[in-house]
């Protein structure tokens, strides 16, 4: 606590009479607006390995939460202690196999466990049973990650694909279903479109990585050739806009190739 102190200082600080109207005004709402922003500015530290900036990013994201809390707390809905302790005993609840007797042999018994106890939870607190295996899905999600939660859930209850054969031939099947409704209804093109996405994650579910991670990765990789390329073309006194398409090609090419020898 004593690393936290300083920050919960700072956000008394700014919240109280003579601190700044902007925190004054907050509600855990606007907070939660700026609390996403900052978990997709940790993501791209991470995922560029840039320490100093995940160090930077760590500290934003933990201030936007001791904010929230501090929201609450200031209100009177609740203390720090209640979201430590609740959390603190949810997490040993959870880890029978390291703070009690259960025994673990594999991923596939963790997974089970984890989701037997989370059951159980709710019964004992009186949450009406669930309706459904999707219920626990939050509507508010950005796409790809909510398709993801959707297709994970669907698997827990038993709703699965048998190989990563079966998952490929279903997207390759949505694209076919995408390019036959191009020529109809711009909706259905646009549902069909949605098919594919919705697809292309469960392939990425299935072949052991995340489709947010992966789509991060190549729009990186993209935007980086594109850069190398249009500042290639700004160098000769070009313009993008007015080059032939074998043109673009032979300097996207060079771009790209600029890019593989970067890495070597």
């Amino acid at each position: 606590m004593e690393t936290i102190i300083p920050l919960l200082e700072i956000i008394r600080r700014l919240r109280g009479r003579n601190g700044c109207a902007w925190d004054r005004k907050q509600t855990p709402s606007t907070m939660w607006k700026c609390l996403a922003e900052e978990l997709y500015e940790l993501e791209d530290a991470i995922v560029k390995d840039d320490e100093d900036n995940i160090v930077e990013e760590l500290g934003d994201v933990l201030f936007q939460i001791l904010f929230i809390m501090e929201i609450y707390a200031d209100s009177g809905r609740f203390s720090f202690d209640r979201v430590v302790k609740t959390v603190a005993e949810k997490m040993i609840r959870r880890h029978p196999h390291v703070y009690g007797e259960s025994r673990i042999s594999s991923e596939d018994e963790l997974n089970k466990q984890w989701d037997a106890i989370k059951a159980g939870e709710k019964v004992d607190s009186g949450t009406p049973e669930r309706r459904s295996a999707l219920d626990n899905v939050p509507g508010g999600m950005p796409g790809l990650l909510r398709a993801l939660k959707v297709s994970k859930s669907a698997v827990k209850a038993g709703f699965e694909w048998e190989n990563l054969g079966q998952v490929l031939d279903t997207a390759v099947s949505e694209i076919h279903e995408f390019e036959a409704a191009l020529s109809m209804d711009q909706d259905d093109a646009m549902l069909e479109f949605g098919d594919i996405l919705f697809s292309l994650v469960n392939v990425a579910r299935f072949a052991g990585f995340h489709p947010e991670t992966a789509l991060y990765r190549s729009t990186s990789k993209f935007e980086e050739r594109f850069r190398i390329m249009e500042a290639d073309i700004d160098k000769q006194g070009l313009d993008l806009k007015q080059m032939r398409p074998e043109e673009k090609e032979k300097h996207w090419q060079a771009a790209k190739q600029a890019c593989t020898q970067k890495k070597t």
